[in-house]
C-alpha cells in the first residue's frame, strides 16, 4: 500500500454517526459514503431522517442522551449494515449562554445529557462491536475542551469531560485492538454557531458582526473551519494512515487561542 492509499478508508466501512442527519454530522455521513462506507444515522428529528436515508445511509430516530433509545439504535444498526466498524458519538448542543449564578440545574443537566451522556453511552452500547471488529470510537468535543469558556460552563465543562472518557477508552480498549480519539472543532461555519454568537453578542450588548469579529480575532488563521474539514479528519481517523493514533484529542481550528 502507497503512503497516498493509506490516506484513504477501506471500502466496505460500516459506520455509526449519531446526529448524522444534519451539520456536522451531515458532512461526516456524505464523507464515509465518498469513501465507500455504510452509514448507520440518528437524530431526534423524525423529518430529518427521513430525508437523509437512501443508498448506502440507514437511519434511526433516537435521542443519543436516552438509554433506551442508544440500545435500539446499536441494535439497528447492526441488524441493517451487519455489523459496526466505528462509532462517531458527534451528538451535540451549544447549551445556555449566560452567568454560571444564571444557569439552571435542569440547563446544566440537559447540556450534559445531549454532549457527555450522549458519547458515554455511544461508548457503552458501542464497545462490544468495535472489539469484535478492532474498531474506531470517535467523539465530537471542541477547543472548549481545552480552555476555559466564560458564559458556556455547561458546554465546556462537557467537552472537557469527552477528552476524558476517550482517553480512558483508548487505554481500556486498545489492548482488544480498538482505538479511541476525539475531535475538538473549532469555530465551525453554519446556523449553529450564527446563534452562538447571536447569544453571546446579546449578553454583551453588541452587534453580531462585532461580536463574529471578535471571536475569529482569537483565531490564529482568522477564518472559520468547515464542516468538511472535520468530516475529513474522521475519514483519516479510519485510514490506515490513522492506524496508530489513539487516545488523542485532536484540534481542528485553526488554532483557537483563547475563548
Amino acid at each position: 500500500m502507497s503512503i497516498l492509499q493509506s490516506l484513504i478508508p477501506p471500502k466496505g466501512l460500516r459506520v455509526l454517526v449519531t446526529a448524522g442527519a444534519g451539520g456536522i454530522g451531515e458532512k461526516i455521513t456524505a464523507g464515509f459514503v465518498e469513501a465507500e462506507a455504510r452509514v448507520h444515522i440518528s437524530d431526534v428529528n423524525p423529518d430529518a431522517v427521513n430525508a437523509a436515508v437512501g443508498g448506502a445511509v440507514t437511519g434511526s430516530i433516537a435521542d443519543a442522551g436516552d438509554e433506551d433509545d442508544t440500545r435500539r439504535l446499536f441494535d439497528d444498526a447492526r441488524e441493517a449494515m451487519g455489523g459496526i466498524d466505528v462509532v462517531v458519538a458527534n451528538a451535540g448542543v451549544a447549551g445556555p449562554t449566560a452567568t454560571v449564578a444564571d444557569i439552571s440545574a435542569r440547563e446544566w443537566d440537559g447540556t450534559l445529557d445531549v454532549n457527555l451522556r450522549s458519547a458515554y453511552l455511544a461508548a457503552r452500547f458501542g464497545a462490544p462491536h468495535l472489539i469484535e471488529n478492532k474498531g474506531a470510537f470517535i467523539a465530537m468535543s471542541s477547543v472548549a475542551g481545552r480552555h476555559g469558556f466564560a458564559y458556556r460552563t455547561p458546554y465546556s465543562a462537557a467537552k472537557w469531560g469527552i477528552i476524558g472518557l476517550v482517553k480512558s477508552l483508548a487505554s481500556e480498549l486498545g489492548p482488544q485492538g480498538v482505538r479511541a480519539n476525539a475531535i475538538l472543532p473549532g469555530i465551525v461555519r453554519g446556523p449553529r454557531i450564527d446563534r452562538v454568537i447571536s447569544a453571546r453578542a446579546k449578553e454583551l450588548g453588541i452587534s453580531f458582526d462585532e461580536m463574529k469579529e471578535q471571536n475569529l480575532a482569537k483565531v490564529s488563521l482568522r477564518r472559520m473551519v468547515g464542516p468538511e474539514d472535520i468530516a475529513a479528519t474522521c475519514l483519516f481517523l479510519c485510514a490506515p494512515g490513522g492506524g496508530n493514533i489513539s487516545g488523542q484529542a485532536l484540534s481542528v481550528c485553526g488554532n483557537v487561542e483563547a475563548l
